[in-house]
């Protein structure tokens, strides 16, 4: 059984390192991204029923409504928010599964993180301490609120889909920080968009077409 699992895992290395070369083709250039994405075992993250498909290019369910993301949507939200810079602290709206978080703590100093769903935030928080992740910070709660106590944020990583950015969160953004929000109601068309606090202007740019889930109110 031992063995069996050895040789799974090494499966597992194996193909994370061909998803990679892979996103690198799809125009992922960032090598510090690649590098994150090669060093965080997405199949970690995965509902045991799908676990084989960790390193498919696809999203995948992870319970109560949620889907882990794309590993390309990861990539390139990622790429696009980090911009080839070093970033002290981003805040991150929808932890789910813990992936994206996982991502970004190799990129960032800190990630201050927030999901509603208590039993994900819960497993989200299991995962990235197995895995050795002490610079991510959680919250469980409503994400729109953003987390004030440690704003003003370098960068801020939606990912669950606004009909528009929240203010709140748009106010936590630092100046000339980076926010990376999917745009557009559930069962609407979706616009993943770049906003970019430029002094006292936010600067918005369409980044393509997404699907995600809503963001919505926090449970009660």
């Amino acid at each position: 059984m031992k063995a069996h699992a050895g040789s799974q895992r090494e499966d597992f290395v194996h193909a994370r390192k061909s998803l990679v070369d892979r996103l690198k083709g799809k125009g992922i250039r960032d090598e510090a991204v690649l590098d994150a994405l090669r060093k965080v075992p997405r199949d970690r993250f995965m509902e045991e029923a799908f676990v084989n498909l960790a390193y498919k290019d696809q999203a995948l369910p992870i319970g109560y409504g949620q889907t882990i993301s794309q590993p390309y949507v990861v990539a390139y939200m990622t790429q696009t928010l980090v911009n080839g810079k070093p970033l002290d602290k981003v805040l991150e709206i929808g932890t789910g599964c813990g992936y994206q978080a996982a991502v970004l703590a190799n990129l960032v100093a800190r990630v201050f993180t927030i999901e509603r769903i208590a039993p994900l935030q819960r497993e989200a928080k299991r995962r990235l301490k197995e895995l050795g992740y002490d610079n991510v910070h959680f919250r469980c709660g409503d994400g729109r609120r953003g987390w004030q106590k440690f704003a003003p944020y370098d960068a801020v990583i939606v990912t669950a889909a606004a009909r528009e950015a929240p203010p709140v969160l748009l106010e936590q953004l630092a100046p000339g920080g980076r926010m990376v929000i999917p745009i557009g109601a559930d069962g609407e068309d979706q616009n993943l968009r770049l906003i970019t606090r430029a002094g006292a202007r936010l600067v918005e740019q369409p980044l393509g077409a997404v699907r995600f889930v809503p963001l919505v109110k926090e449970r009660a």
